[in-house]
């Protein structure tokens, strides 16, 4: 749980840093970003906020993810279908695997992806500024539920 105080401390810390009122409902959508063991939606994120804030809209949860993000402190994951997809807990570039059925997303730890990067940037001669790498399948869960 430390991790994701400190998660939560660090944003508001940027946030107030940088000049931006701390109000209860940037807090809680904080939080949530913080906490969180998934990468929720905005949906998701507005569907939680509003059982305190019921008044809150889809915009002003929207807004606050994208200042968050330009503080370098969330990482927001774009889908083909147009839907995206936010991480708090890791604002950095970092793989991902992916369900296709139930759009489950998980971080897995990949010991050789700091050689992959350095394979990647000899072989092409680029430098390697930042990177995306989405594995998409099925999760044990929807494999076990008969289709």
């Amino acid at each position: 749980m430390s991790d994701r105080n400190t998660r939560f401390e660090t944003i508001i810390g940027k946030l107030r840093d940088n000049g931006h009122k701390i109000t209860p409902q940037r807090m809680a959508i904080v939080r949530i970003l913080a906490e969180s063991l998934g990468h929720p939606s905005v949906e998701e994120i507005h569907e939680q906020i509003r059982q305190d804030f019921p008044t809150m809209s889809l915009a002003t949860v929207y807004r606050n993810i994208v200042l968050i993000k330009s503080l370098g402190e969330v990482l927001e994951l774009g889908f083909p279908d147009g839907s995206n997809r936010y991480d708090g807990n890791k604002p950095f570039p970092h793989p991902h695997v992916i369900c296709i059925r139930c759009k489950k997303i998980v971080d897995p730890d990949l010991d050789s992806l700091d050689s992959m990067k350095k394979e990647v940037a000899e072989e092409t001669d680029f430098k390697i500024l930042n990177h995306r790498l989405d594995f998409f399948g099925i999760c044990s869960n929807c494999m076990a539920e008969k289709v």
